[in-house]
């Protein structure tokens, strides 16, 4: 199940220190996967504070959703940024039936 969700105001992204203070709070012996958009702004900073939180011990693993069925064909620099698609991992995620999601959910479930 989603334990916990980061966000901020539109178009702005979490800053490290909250998304950090989120892993933290909720990472238990299992670890932690983050999902998360295709935005420039949510790679770098959930990126940066997965990094920080591994070198505190702690077992991550980040996912980037960069499917979105709602944009054309990305044009320029720009791609797609998951926001259709998040949805869909997450579920994918939770039934952990499917062989795409085999190591996901090896990762978070005990064996």
């Amino acid at each position: 199940m989603l334990t916990a969700a980061v966000s901020r105001d539109v178009f702005a992204s979490p800053p490290v220190d909250s998304i950090l203070a989120a892993i933290r709070a909720i990472t238990g012996p299992l670890g932690c996967l983050l999902i998360v958009k295709n935005y420039t702004g949510d790679r770098l900073n959930f990126g940066l504070a997965a990094e920080q939180a591994k070198s505190e011990g702690y077992k991550m693993e980040m996912v980037i959703v960069g499917d979105d069925c709602a944009l054309p064909p990305p044009r320029g620099i720009a791609g797609r940024r998951g926001l259709a698609g998040t949805i869909l991992v997450h579920k994918i995620f939770l039934l952990g039936s499917s062989p795409v999601t085999g190591m996901l959910h090896s990762f978070t479930q005990p064996s």
